[in-house]
């Protein structure tokens, strides 16, 4: 196996876009490894209560840049299932993407992505390619989730991805997909 490539391009604005080489790809996206190369992008994601932050913790919270290498080291050592999304077409940041507590069968899917790439079939997308992942590379039988009951944008996502509601409480809405 070849060592992984790391390279950075200028697109036509002179905006620097990170490139890495993709894990897997969808139509539009690539999925690739998390890199402390992304940490700035992390945080103006995370940072965004009204459109990220409230919806993937619940506490108003201001992460800074040493938790987030942090993070990236940690999940890197475990060999997590968290991939960083990059558009295609320019090489932007997307968002990130996890299959959390895997087993033989099942796993949690995890979900968060930037205000800028929001309402542009990313999510849906990202979903889609990665419950395909789930189930062909890993073997997954059923992914499932919960998200915030208020997050009217997500719940159309994932039911549009084929994910079927099978509890609901204040705090959260749980769905799956089973294959």
């Amino acid at each position: 196996m070849q060592g992984r490539i790391w390279y950075n391009l200028f697109n036509i604005s002179g905006n620097k876009v990170i490139n890495l080489v993709p894990v897997f790809e969808s139509s539009q996206i690539r999925f690739v490894e998390v890199s402390e190369l992304l940490v700035k992008d992390y945080l103006d994601m995370v940072n965004d209560y009204e459109n990220v932050n409230r919806f993937i913790g619940g506490e108003h919270k201001t992460f800074t840049e040493e938790q987030e290498r942090k993070w990236v080291q940690r999940k890197l050592e475990e060999k997590a299932l968290v991939f960083s999304m990059l558009e295609k077409k320019s090489g932007e940041f997307i968002g990130n993407i996890e299959l959390m507590d895997v087993n033989d069968s099942a796993a949690e899917l995890g979900i968060a992505i930037t205000a800028a790439k929001q309402n542009s079939g990313y999510g849906t997308e990202a979903v889609l390619a990665v419950a395909e992942y789930g189930a062909r590379q890993l073997g997954l039988k059923r992914v499932f989730l919960r998200t915030d009951p208020h997050n009217s944008r997500a719940i159309h996502v994932y039911q549009k991805c084929g994910f079927i509601e099978y509890d609901r409480n204040d705090e959260h809405v749980y769905m799956e997909l089973l294959r």
